[in-house]
């Protein structure tokens, strides 16, 4: 297993940031069809740059929710629906989706997972936007120095 830095400092965020990026590459070179299929929203959920992206800003705050990210395809075939709703106005990563799908995964000794799934307009494609884990019953971020 990879060693990933629990502290909450530039460095240790940056270093995190790196360790997504990469897992997202390698996942992605092993996965050419980019998609896991979701047994609740009975359809496929798509990894795209969008959801490295977004993820790699997101998770690479807090330890917990960077190490998430490595069961990744668990995740994407395990986590059930939470809630839709309409895209976040004035977020510039979201103009493309036409719903938001909030979902969560338990995933023993690391808790609650949220994963954010957004509906592509038009094609109606499932892409997976981002992934936190939740401590304590909300999503927490480390605010590096």
């Amino acid at each position: 297993m990879m060693n990933i830095p629990k502290g909450l400092t530039k460095e240790d965020v940056k270093a995190r940031k790196k360790i997504i990026t990469d897992f997202y590459a390698q996942w992605n070179a092993s996965n050419p069809a980019k998609r896991i299929y979701n047994v609740d929203l009975q359809n496929f959920i798509y990894v795209r740059f969008l959801s490295m992206q977004e993820t790699a800003e997101h998770a690479s705050l807090r330890y917990n929710s960077t190490k998430a990210v490595t069961f990744l395809t668990e995740i994407l075939e395990l986590a059930t629906i939470k809630s839709r709703t309409k895209p976040k106005i004035g977020v510039a990563n979201q103009k493309r989706f036409e719903e938001v799908i909030t979902m969560e995964y338990k995933k023993m000794g690391l808790g609650k997972i949220k994963l954010t799934v957004g509906v592509l307009r038009g094609s109606k494609q499932h892409v997976q936007y981002c992934i936190t884990a939740i401590e304590n019953g909300y999503t927490t971020r480390a605010y590096p120095q």
